[in-house]
């Protein structure tokens, strides 16, 4: 995993809805920032996909930025394909820029590991959060509340520490292609 401190690795990837290219310094000035991979076949998105959509939307007039990415390999899951990402942004509500991550070499530098994934930098761009959304699972009876990430993202917008208690993220492996598969993931 990523460790605490670690500086946001830097992107530019295509925003399936709008087409625009989303850059980390897209991002400058916001308290923090949220970095999700996500993809729309993965049952452990499913999941938690319309708890995650009405919390971040109760952030929305906060300085915190959010973007998604999908990294999967698409031969393999095309439903995660651009248009995949865009439907779902667009049934979810989401209001935040959904990336496609077609050479992996982002969730690489995330060192991402699954599907829903989650990494919460502060003001200087420093990873505060690396963990889960809260402990429902799809075959658990746990309710999907966001309460690790909500406090994560509370903790940064106050300018408090994050506490040092991190579940990791738990769901589907990112569909590497073939060959390309990260040092760590091995």
């Amino acid at each position: 995993m990523l460790d605490l401190g670690t500086p946001a690795p830097d992107f530019a990837l295509p925003d399936a809805v709008s087409g625009r290219t989303i850059r980390l310094a897209d991002f400058a000035g916001k308290r923090g920032l949220l970095v999700m991979f996500l993809c729309p076949h993965c049952p452990y998105v499913k999941h938690i996909q319309k708890g995650l959509a009405a919390l971040l939307a109760e952030y929305r007039f906060r300085p915190l930025g959010v973007v998604a990415i999908s990294s999967n390999d698409v031969t393999q899951f095309p439903e995660d394909a651009p248009e995949g990402l865009r439907q779902s942004a667009l049934d979810l509500g989401f209001d935040f820029p959904y990336c496609y991550d077609e050479s992996q070499e982002v969730a690489k530098g995330y060192q991402a590991a699954c599907t829903p994934d989650f990494f919460l930098f502060d003001d200087q761009r420093r990873l505060a959060y690396r963990g889960q959304f809260d402990s429902s699972r799809p075959r658990n009876t746990q309710p999907v509340t966001g309460t690790d990430l909500r406090a994560a993202m509370d903790a940064v917008l106050d300018g408090t520490p994050v506490s040092a208690e991190q579940r990791p993220s738990i769901g589907c492996n990112i569909k590497w292609r073939a060959g390309n598969e990260p040092q760590y993931h091995r």
